[in-house]
């Protein structure tokens, strides 16, 4: 599952920073999850980082995108495959 940001969000610009995958942004009001990017910290940390910093509690699960444990942790591995990638591709060796 994904995580999203209610209305309750106060833009204290806490949970951006502490994403592992870029998914947190700010949306028109308040910030907002990408549900492609999000993989709840799978793969990087035992507990979502954005979850754990927020100081109003106003980052539940997503109904709308439900995955597994597996499927997140698939999605974290074509992530950092991803960014493997650009990074590569940004530093080409000579």
């Amino acid at each position: 599952m994904a995580l999203k940001i209610t209305d309750e969000c106060i833009n204290c610009d806490v949970c951006e920073p502490e994403c592992p995958n870029q998914a947190i942004s700010m949306g028109e009001s308040i910030y907002v999850i990408d549900p492609a990017r999000c993989t709840e910290c799978v793969g990087h940390f035992g507990e979502p980082q954005c979850v754990q910093v927020c100081p109003v509690e106003c980052i539940p699960v997503d109904p709308l995108y439900t995955e597994s444990a597996e499927q997140l942790m698939a999605k974290y591995k074509l992530l950092q495959g991803l960014a493997a990638q650009a990074k590569a591709s940004s530093n080409p060796s000579t």
